[in-house]
Parts: structure tokens; sequence; C-alpha cells
């Protein structure tokens, strides 16, 4: 096969795009509704629950509507609440998801266990999609573009898994786009990030490399307000449980992998993977990060377009943290859409339709190939970052970028 067939990947349009869309999202409902009917009590045949990773949210909701918001990092407590929130079949072995946010997330947690499990996680879904199918709308030049976000791999995961990449992708992505027209709503949405923070170690960077004072201002307050009203609502005892859950989320979470070294997509994870020593993945998620941040910082401070900067923070954000699932790679929907917008707009390079493919897929891959010992995510994220880099040094250049591309199989764009 021909190294072109690849590099310039022509077979890569619009319409075989839209083919394999449909395809994947009746896919994905077939599955659902299959999964959904093999779950009496919303108990999947694997014995965990439907949304599984929502049960953490929904336990510590409940403990913060009974008065104990700092029960929430205790694990026995915890799991006692789950081991009641379903109907488990006598002598189950029921599993725990443990809650490792800040009680800030506690605030929506709580509203959300006063229904039922499984109305909760259908209500946290419903109401946090619009949040990434708005971001989504306003970075895919195309009539499809609805099509193309509901079958992006990322969101089946996320769904599968009841976890809050939507609303991480809206407002990451959201505040990247208000950015310039409106830097304090852009400041607020980055602020609420604060729920998920490892997503946020970048942003405070980018913002003062950029001169955005608005917008790191607006954050700034956001964050502290947005923590101050945790405190007062839920006390001090739930700030002080959450930092000293720290301790036991560094060493038994992260530098174990109980949850798995395949499902967790960092260069961190990758090294204990291949059977590197804590300190040495430590080591090694540090010069990652360290390159990555340092890649974005350059790309912030060149005269390019703002997308691509969007897209080399988004990609980077997952970089940099060593606590970083599979669910949370749909936040590549992100620098996916934006190089793609980018690509139509003035043609591709040699590669980049391969690799956004790639990328596209990766959130459905990357755990299944890790469990055969392969940890590719780092890999890929790296190749993305770099790409992003390429185009920034072209976009610089007087001359044409690349071939047309995202269009009909005559070349067009629709």
């Amino acid at each position: 096969m021909r190294v072109g067939f690849f590099a310039h990947a022509a077979w890569v349009h619009e319409a075989r795009l839209t083919a394999y869309a449909r395809i994947f999202l009746c896919l994905y409902a077939a599955a659902t509704i299959l999964w959904i009917a093999a779950s009496p009590g919303l108990i999947d045949p694997a014995g965990k629950p439907i949304g599984t990773d929502f049960m953490d949210v929904w336990a510590a909701g409940k403990l913060a509507l009974a008065g104990e918001p700092g029960a929430a990092y205790d694990y026995a407590r915890h799991f006692a609440v789950q081991q009641q929130a379903l109907p488990w079949p006598p002598g189950a072995e029921i599993p725990y998801f443990g809650w490792h946010y800040p009680p800030l997330f506690l605030l929506i947690a709580a509203p959300l266990a006063l229904l039922p499990y499984g109305l909760a996680l259908a209500a946290w879904m419903v109401v946090t999609l619009p949040a990434y199918l708005v971001t989504i709308r306003a970075l895919v030049p195309s009539r499809h573009w609805l099509l193309f976000a509901l079958a992006f791999p990322g969101v089946f995961v996320n769904l599968g898994h009841g976890q809050n990449g939507f609303l991480t992708t809206g407002l990451l992505g959201g505040g990247l786009l208000l950015l310039e027209p409106r830097p304090l709503l852009a400041g607020i949405f980055f602020g609420l990030l604060a729920y998920k923070p490892q997503f946020g170690l970048l942003l405070p960077l980018v913002l003062l490399v950029g001169w955005h004072w608005r917008a790191f201002t607006a954050a700034t307050v956001t964050t502290l307000a947005a923590s101050a009203l945790s405190y007062a609502i839920l006390g001090a005892e739930a700030w002080r449980a959450f930092f000293a859950s720290l301790r036991i989320t560094r060493t038994f979470v992260l530098e174990q992998g109980p949850t798995g070294w395949e499902k967790i997509q960092s260069a961190f994870s990758a090294a204990r993977m291949l059977g590197g020593s804590i300190d040495t993945a430590y080591a090694v998620q540090a010069v990652v990060a360290l390159a990555a941040a340092l890649t974005v910082l350059w790309i912030w401070r060149q005269p390019v377009a703002a997308p691509l900067k969007g897209a080399a923070l988004a990609t980077a954000t997952l970089m940099v943290t060593p606590y970083v699932l599979d669910y949370d790679l749909i936040i590549l929907a992100l620098p996916i859409g934006w190089l793609t917008a980018a690509g139509v707009r003035t043609g591709f390079l040699d590669w980049e339709k391969t690799l956004l493919l790639v990328a596209g897929l990766l959130p459905l891959i990357s755990r299944e190939i890790g469990t055969l010992g392969v940890p590719i995510a780092p890999v890929v994220l790296s190749m993305l970052l770099a790409m992003i880099v390429r185009r920034s040094l072209a976009e610089r250049r007087p001359y044409r970028l690349g071939t047309p591309a995202l269009g009909a199989a005559d070349g067009g764009v629709r």
C-alpha cells in the first residue's frame, strides 16, 4: 500500500465520514438499548450499575443532603450509600466507586441525589449534553455537525460511564470560543472548571502569556466564589475531608492503579503499564507535562489563529495531568473540530487527516489496546500536539497550507 494513501488520505471526505458516523451512531444506539435491556434493576451483566461512575456522584450527593458532606470522602460511609442505591442480588460482589472531587462539585451532586439513581443519571446526561453540542456546533464546518458530534466515540464512552465529559468539554471549549468576544464570561467558564482541577492546570499560564487579564481575573474570582459558596453551604468539614483524602487518591488510586493502567491515559500510567517504578513514572510524566506546557505557551505567543491556540491547549490539557481517563478523551472533540475547520479552510497538511481520524477513534480503542499492554494515548496526543505545531508554523508562511480536503469525494467543501 502506498504511503500516499495515508499521507494524503483522499479517501477521508465528508460523504464517507457521514456514512461512518451514521453507522457508529446506529451501533451505539443498539448497544445501549441491548445493554439496558440486559440490566434488570439497572445492574448490568458485569455486576456494575448502569452509568458506573455516576454512582459515586449520586452517593456523595445523598450524603450531602443528609448533612454529612464530609462523609463522601469516607470509604465505608460512601460505600454504604452505594450498597443501598440499587436492588443488588443477595451475595453479590458490589463494586465501589470512590469520590475524589472537591466539595464544590457536591453543590451539583446534591440536587441530582434528590432523584432515584436511574432518573438522576438520565437527568445528568440530558442537562450536560447541550453544553457539549453547543460547543461542537461552533467548531464543525458542516451541516452534518450534529451527526458528527453525537457519533464521536467519546460521547458513547462518556455516556457509558455516566461521567462529566460533556460539562468539562463545554466549559473548556466554550471558554476558549468566548475568550476574545466575551472575556469575562470565558473567565467564568474557566473558573467553573475548578470542579475538575486537573484540567485547569494550563489555563492560568496561557491567560497570562496571552495578556487575557479580564478572563484571568474572572476565572480567579469565579473559582474563589464557588469554593467560598461550597464552604458556606457545606461547612469546613467537607473541605478538611477533601484535603485529607488527597493522599489516598495519590498513593492508592493513582500510584497503585486499581482502576487499571489501561483505563488511565497519561504518560504516568504508560510508564507504570510498561513496568516502570513510581519514581520513573513521575519523571516521565514531568518531562511530558513540561514539554506540552512549553509547546502550548510558545503557540500562544505566536501570530496564529485563535482556534490553533485552543486546539493546542485542549490537547495539552490531556497530557499534563497524570490522572486522565478514557472518558476524559471526549475533550479531543475540541482539537479535532478546530483542526478540521482549519483544514477545510486552507487545505490539510500531509498526514493530518489520518492523524485526526486516529485521534477521533482514540476514546473507543485506547482502553482495549491498553489491555494488551500497549499504551497508545500518550503517543497519539503527542503526535496531535506536534501536528498543531506544524500547522502553526505553516500558517505563518505566505503560501498555501495543503490540499483541499474535507468535502465530498470531488474535493469540494459542503
